[in-house]
């Protein structure tokens, strides 16, 4: 079978594990940077052209888009779907998880728990924003962040009005979320493969930080996840259509909450944490669908 990985670096760690696992099980396996390519659109026949040739006879693509180029990526991946190829991300799906926004209401609408989140447009009434998840501590993030940037935990009402107005002033997208101080800066990432866990992780943050990004120094360990917490991860993938999905999760007096569903999950904490074959498990989910 030929697979391609859609991906800027073929030097990142998720990118040669998927080469490795694919090529271990007999694949031919190529690296394609998705700025490269060029798509061309012409009656019935949907064409990407790339260094030089026509890319053909591929039978399965895994994107690997970043953020900064979801537009032209997820136009990348629909010419794939035009041309019949099985793609472990869908466009749409690609879309939607992308949008932290419409992610939460899609989320919402499949009665997963979510931290209550409160959306506006620049509205100048702030402080009854900030009551309406239950006062400080809140945490406001930028709609276009990831990796833990663009994400601020205003600790007390005053902080939080002028974090907000900042935001306000400078046109800058935000969603203001209650904190889960229950939580204790951590939070749980199960790996979900064609409709089940296949591995799982717990992310703390390092002291004083309240984000659990190993991007910005937090820990990762195993964790089992209890039967409430598993089938929210699979029931959030399902409902944002991933078949291939990083479900992040807090522990909350509640319940499990949902608090982003990536699209595009790195393979290094999850696999050394859970020490599973994660890359394998990809492929051979690929192989059952082509």
């Amino acid at each position: 079978m030929n697979i391609v990985i859609l991906s800027r670096n073929s030097d990142l760690y998720s990118t040669k594990r998927l080469v490795e696992a694919g090529q271990k099980r007999g694949h031919q396996v190529e690296i394609i940077d998705p700025l490269r390519c060029d798509i061309i659109i012409e009656k019935k026949r949907p064409e990407i052209y790339y260094k030089g040739r026509h890319l053909s006879d591929i039978q399965a693509v895994i994107p690997r888009i970043g953020a900064s180029i979801t537009f032209y990526g997820t136009a990348l991946v629909r010419q794939f779907e035009m041309m019949h190829v099985f793609t472990t991300v869908e466009s749409q799906a690609l879309v939607r998880s992308r949008d932290k926004l419409r992610s939460l209401q899609v989320l919402s609408r499949a009665g997963l728990g979510l931290p209550k989140t409160v959306f506006t447009n620049y509205s100048r009434n702030v402080k009854e924003i900030i009551a309406q998840v239950g006062g400080a501590p809140i945490i406001i993030k930028l709609l276009e962040g990831t990796q833990g940037l663009g994400v601020v935990l205003a600790e007390t009402d005053n902080a939080a009005e002028s974090v907000i107005e900042a935001f306000n002033g400078l046109q800058a997208r935000v969603i203001v979320q209650e904190f889960i101080k229950e939580a204790g800066g951590a939070d749980l990432r199960a790996f979900v493969v064609d409709g089940h866990v296949v591995g799982t992780m717990k992310r703390q943050g390092k002291e004083g930080e309240f984000r659990s990004n190993l991007h910005r120094g937090g820990t990762a360990t195993v964790v089992e996840l209890t039967d409430e917490e598993e089938n929210a991860a699979i029931k959030a993938a399902k409902a944002m259509g991933l078949g291939v999905a990083g479900v992040d999760l807090l522990q909350s007096s509640r319940g499990p909450l949902i608090l982003e569903v990536n699209s595009s999950p790195g393979l290094e904490g999850i696999e050394t944490a859970s020490g599973k074959d994660i890359a394998k498990t990809i492929i051979r989910y690929i192989e059952r669908n082509v």
